[in-house]
């Protein structure tokens, strides 16, 4: 099953059942109280430009499109907690559930969690921590995420660490030449830099999370075959991991703007992919972003 479905992700849910997904990953709004925008600029060589580039050549930007979304809850444990619940209903016995929230909301969800998975079944925080984007001198900028990782049964759950990709030692004289060679497990801080506004793996979605976090997500709690579900899918990026390394996906956004570019997304994988309640084929006539589900690019994190 590889499907997307356009619609709110709660009725969605209650409709899968017990037992049934080995891996939940979600993204959901973070509730910063902000419009969240991301900018479609084009640039062309004007001596009057308004931005400086290669060599101090001037360039003239035109905004060619804004795409946002409001990112704000009255009572964000009270949107959040019904959808937890209904996820830890629907985790195989040895599922697990990567819940990536930021600082503002996280400890409120490690208690939602805990009270919902028990606090036994607590195996990880993740920090994925990035050095990209705009920055304060009034406090320490704020420059990570925080990845919440839950079990359904701390005794038995999916852990590939043989699978996962490894990361050079800091101090790869301490450990010796095979050692060093090999690498190590990464630890529970991943750095990682953000989508790069100017990469190939940009989508335009305001919210995008790079491809290297969700091949290493995939990667680590799940097998071939298995089915992956994401019910704050985006701009897909979970869909794009789990067809690389073979997995299949459920995917599921209530945002018009996130099902046109998961349309566009997947257009390389053809008929493979099912979308409920929305019709992708205008938006693939022009697939232009083919390589976003290509195993080298996830390979590489670029």
């Amino acid at each position: 099953m590889r499907k997307v479905v356009f619609g709110d992700n709660l009725p969605v849910l209650r409709q899968l059942a017990s037992d049934s997904i080995p891996l939940i990953y979600i993204d959901p709004p973070f509730n910063t109280g902000k419009v969240q925008k991301r900018l479609h600029l084009t640039t062309t060589r004007a001596e009057d430009g308004d931005r400086v580039g290669f060599k101090g050549e001037r360039y003239k930007t035109a905004l060619l499109a804004t795409r946002s979304f409001v990112d704000s809850f009255d009572d964000f444990t009270a949107f959040i907690e019904p959808r937890l619940r209904e996820a830890h209903r629907v985790l195989k016995p040895n599922g697990t559930l990567y819940f990536h929230i930021d600082y503002r909301e996280a400890h409120y969800c490690k208690v939602l969690l805990d009270t919902i998975f028990g606090r036994e079944c607590f195996l990880n925080e993740i920090i994925w921590a990035y050095d990209y984007g705009a920055r304060t001198n009034k406090r320490w900028p704020a420059k990570h995420d925080n990845i919440l990782v839950y079990v359904k049964d701390p005794q038995n759950y999916v852990f590939n660490s043989s699978e996962i990709d490894r990361e050079p030692y800091m101090a790869p004289g301490l450990v010796g030449p095979e050692k060093a060679a090999r690498g190590k497990l990464p630890t529970d801080v991943w750095w990682h830099t953000i989508v790069s506004p100017t990469g190939k793996e940009k989508t335009g979605y305001p919210t995008q999370k790079p491809l290297g976090i969700l091949r290493r997500i995939v990667t680590a709690s799940s097998h071939a075959g298995d089915v992956v579900l994401d019910f704050f899918a985006g701009s897909g990026t979970t869909g794009a991991a789990a067809a690389a390394l073979g997995r299949d996906f459920l995917l599921v956004d209530n945002q018009h703007e996130a099902l046109v570019t998961m349309a566009k997304r997947f257009a390389a994988l053809g008929g493979h992919v099912e979308f409920e309640g929305f019709d992708p084929r205008p938006y693939q006539l022009d697939a232009r972003q083919p390589a976003l589900l290509q195993p080298s690019l996830l390979e590489s994190g670029e």
